[in-house]
């Protein structure tokens, strides 16, 4: 049976439901520093290896993945797997460097690959809505985070921290490999070879490229910076009385509708761009919300009744932002370089990603538990970048083209 359904809508969501756990990494990061007896930012590092991993293999193998999208599958399974059972083992055996080789290297690869695989096969079979084809590949990411938060707190509970890790092994083993064996282009497209050999550095010397460029890498970078903080943000707010405000249950709530949202925004935007003149348009609203959102958590005094609703506000619109983010910038670099390379296009574009995987995570860290600020600085700084991204949305992505054939 040949579908757009079954043949690029599912496998994407298998493949990336499966990946998009990375995004739980603040479900568990405090009991991995606890277990293995080292400091949360120490910890840290696991995830911005991974995100930078992730960028590089894309990067390097977006031409592997334009030729054939079953092996890269197939592949991506193999690194993704093999990256969460030497987690397992690694938190076993309390090696902090094991879990930035498994965690952070082979499972951040498994990532590169695994992200690029569905999304351009979901381009070919949505050709005439290309946004709401790559919101449906990347909307697995956000539903990830939502739907296994909870499972992974729950497994954490019942049968141990390394423990879970070897069970959900086995369980993405199963999803990814039912993805790899679902997933196939249209019949009728032919992939042909390039007229001309293809030339990153012209692509990433083009001024259009490179404002894309930034806006996703400050785009990431903001976003990061919450996510990687909400629990802990969550659970040091308090009431004037000095009690919590949420409950570890509500905070748990929060942060699987907090999933939802990046997940719907990835879907939304993306759709939206399909019926924009220009899908950069797009960015320009995603960035608007994120900077007023951001300037209210920072201004409004904390012991203000309207506090928890703002701030949960905030999570909610800029996981929204972010996830969009994402699946609106396959479409926007199709409609500005063509569709003949899109994979090599877009891998060189999420190095970006591994960029803000590096200085997101990393930047709430530094100024929560090294300079030792209140979270409510995150929101101001995050603001000023949003700010730039905005900037450089409006005046140097430009509605030219340079198409590659």
């Amino acid at each position: 049976m040949e579908n757009k359904w079954l043949r690029a809508a599912l496998p994407a969501l298998l493949i990336h439901g499966s990946i998009g756990t990375v995004y739980a990494w603040s479900v568990f990061k405090q009991s991995v520093a606890d277990y293995i007896g080292a400091s949360v930012p120490d910890v840290e590092w696991a995830f911005s290896i991974a995100i930078l991993f992730l960028g590089l293999s894309a990067a390097v193998l977006g031409h592997y993945v334009e030729k054939n999208i079953k092996r890269s599958a197939l592949l991506a399974t193999l690194f993704f797997v093999a990256g969460m059972l030497g987690t397992g083992f690694s938190i076993q055996q309390r090696s902090l460097i094991g879990i930035y080789i498994f965690y952070g290297i082979v499972m951040g690869i498994g990532l590169g690959i695994g992200y690029l695989t569905p999304v351009k096969n979901l381009m070919l079979w949505f050709k005439d809505n290309k946004g709401l084809g790559t919101g449906l590949a990347v909307a697995g990411f956000g539903l990830a985070k939502m739907v296994f938060s909870p499972v992974m707190m729950t497994l954490q509970k019942s049968i141990g921290l390394w423990q879970m890790f070897i069970f959900l092994s086995v369980v993405f083993a199963i999803m990814m490999l039912i993805g790899t064996l679902l997933i196939h282009k249209p019949i009728d497209w032919q992939e042909k070879p390039l007229q001309k050999p293809f030339q990153p550095l012209k692509v990433m010397g083009n001024m259009t490229f490179v404002g894309i460029w930034l806006m996703f890498y400050l785009n990431i970078t903001a976003g990061l910076a919450i996510i990687s903080q909400e629990k802990d943000i969550l659970s040091n707010l308090t009431l004037q009385n000095g009690s919590a405000v949420f409950s570890l249950g509500a905070i748990t709530t929060i942060l699987s509708v907090d999933a939802f949202f990046n997940a719907a925004g990835r879907i939304g935007f993306a759709t939206l761009s399909d019926r924009l003149k220009d899908r950069n348009s797009v960015y320009q609203l995603i960035f608007g919300i994120s900077i007023v959102m951001s300037l209210l958590s920072y201004f409004l005094p904390s012991g203000n009744f309207l506090m928890p609703i703002i701030l949960v506000g905030t999570f909610f619109l800029i996981n929204a932002g972010y996830g969009g983010g994402f699946s609106a910038l396959p479409p926007l670099l199709a409609d500005r370089f063509g569709m003949k390379a899109i994979s090599k296009i877009h891998g060189l574009a999420l190095t970006a990603w591994a960029a803000a995987g590096l200085s997101g995570n990393q930047l709430a860290s530094y100024i929560v538990h090294v300079l030792g600020m209140p979270y409510q600085t995150v929101f101001l700084a995050i603001s000023i970048l949003y700010i730039i991204a905005y900037l450089i949305s409006r005046f140097m992505v430009k509605p030219t083209k340079m198409l590659i054939v």
